[in-house]
């Protein structure tokens, strides 16, 4: 070889090497660049809770998920709020047991049915995980505490806030977020007690929605078209309440009928000022979320707590607005 071309050769090799060495530097600045700087931190938790809900889209249940969020937050906890999308009890038991399998260190959920839930809960509490019922009870079971709304007295309300309201002969009618739910049941019964020794006014039906607005809807039409002296209305449930005030505005408007509901989600609100909703209970789910963390990890510490925490119960008004910031924050989240 001659000695020009390992002249040739050496400084094609040189020009090589330094192209490469360009490239990866200019390669790792453009990945390194477009590639975000993340300071990965493993955050610590104490304890690692589950809520399951009735239905995870739920207005009133994301107001419970948000109460029991800033508890968690300030008391260390990673909460998980899982259950089923649209209410069905199967999977509502399914999220439990899998719940309790993941061995975290506390369930919070609702007591729909004695039948269903209070084995269940047993079988939960005697693994070792404590369980805390919230807005439902499972008072049968082996729960360890119940953070939530005194559901008959708040149906006892609701009737005496209809008693308060009304004057002359008044033909009540129901529609019940379940026929086979504890709370559901226990509000129908309240308002039944109270309005009982009333003479004027009468139960003319019963109808249970499903917890389903479509089913709500169709309900109170059937019930308006079929009772054409139906005077007045009581919904168990938030969804309920509200549905009623849509089919009574939008097809019978000419009729006075009285409505009560329950809750203080924003439509709710909106007919309670132009007066198609006449009284709500008021309910504190934020309250229930963020109680049944603290007294959850209260039982876990091994410190003493009431079996049974009722929240806040009262009715509301046109008069009673506006609402106080307290009550408006927990409507608007």
């Amino acid at each position: 070889m001659s000695r020009l071309s390992i002249i040739v050769y050496a400084v094609g090799g040189l020009f090589f090497l330094i192209s490469c060495s360009f490239s990866i530097f200019y390669g790792y600045k453009v990945i390194t660049h477009d590639l975000p700087k993340e300071q990965k931190t493993v955050e610590k938790y104490n304890y690692h809770f589950v809520l399951v809900p009735e239905e995870l889209d739920n207005e009133y249940w994301k107001l419970v998920e948000k109460g029991a969020k800033d508890a968690a937050k300030k008391y260390g906890v990673l909460l998980e709020y899982a259950g089923p999308k649209q209410a069905n009890v199967d999977e509502h038991v399914r999220t439990i047991e899998m719940s309790a399998a993941s061995k975290v260190d506390g369930i919070m959920t609702q007591g729909l049915n004695d039948e269903q839930f209070t084995p269940l809960i047993d079988r939960v509490v005697a693994s070792g995980i404590p369980v805390v019922t919230v807005d439902t009870d499972a008072a049968n079971s082996r729960r360890l505490a119940y953070i939530g709304t005194d559901n008959y007295y708040a149906g006892y309300l609701a009737g005496k806030a209809l008693i308060a309201d009304t004057f002359g002969r008044v033909n009540v009618a129901i529609i019940t977020g379940s026929f086979y739910a504890n709370h559901m049941q226990q509000r129908v019964k309240g308002f039944e007690d109270a309005v009982k020794p009333e003479k004027r006014i009468n139960i003319i039906d019963v109808e249970e929605s499903e917890i389903s607005r479509v089913k709500a809807a169709e309900k109170a039409n059937q019930i308006l078209q079929e009772h054409p002296e139906v005077t007045a209305f009581f919904g168990t449930s938030a969804l309920d309440g509200i549905e009623i005030a849509h089919v009574v505005k939008k097809y019978h408007k000419q009729r006075q009928i009285y409505i009560i509901g329950f809750d203080t989600l924003p439509e709710t609100l909106d007919f309670i000022r132009e007066g198609t909703i006449n009284a709500t209970v008021v309910q504190e789910p934020y309250q229930m979320g963020y109680g049944a963390v603290k007294t959850m990890i209260e039982l876990i510490q091994g410190n003493k707590v009431s079996p049974i925490v009722h929240t806040d119960t009262r009715i509301l008004r046109k008069s009673d607005l506006p609402l106080s910031n307290q009550h408006r924050k927990a409507a608007d989240n």
